[in-house]
């Protein structure tokens, strides 16, 4: 079994057990050692205690995991960047509020602050001269969406 899939499978369920989600998980090989990256997010931003927690649930089961073999292996446990793509409609309700573009299938871009995120669509407030619109943007049609990195925004504007 691939040793990517054996942590997988074995830290999946402690994860979902502690409230969060295991987005994403890597394993690469440095010389004589592994690193093993664990991508853990949850409903809100995860803080420095929820990560340290995490890691202490994930290290203890890889410390006992005879999968894991001999190699001696660095635990590196974080939460996904402001540039990870938003994918799920979980990642849309997370970030709420916030301004996000988003690449559709046919090529279209649209940039619009998630105003309400529903099961397969998100609705966005899109500027267009001057003016707000509400545009729904069904999830299916996107082909990438970010959160767009805001430095001075003021209050509830747009």
């Amino acid at each position: 079994m691939d040793i990517a899939k054996a942590i997988t499978e074995a830290i999946t369920g402690p994860v979902t057990q502690a409230g969060f989600f295991l987005e994403d998980l890597n394993v690469t090989s440095l010389g004589n050692r592994r690193v093993v990256t664990c991508i853990v997010d949850g409903e809100s931003s995860l803080n420095l205690d929820e990560v340290t927690l995490i890691s202490k649930q994930i290290s203890a089961i890889l410390d006992e995991a005879t999968f894991m073999g001999q190699t001696p292996f660095t635990l590196e446990v974080t939460s996904p960047g402001i540039d990870r793509p938003l994918t799920k409609p979980r990642h849309w309700r997370k970030n709420l509020t916030r301004l996000v573009r988003a690449v559709m299938v046919n090529g279209e871009i649209i940039s619009g602050r998630i105003e309400a995120v529903h099961d397969e669509s998100a609705c966005l407030l899109v500027e267009a001269k001057k003016e707000i619109h509400k545009i729904e943007v069904p999830f299916v049609e996107i082909k990438r969406a970010v959160v767009e990195i805001e430095f001075n925004r003021k209050g509830d504007d747009f």
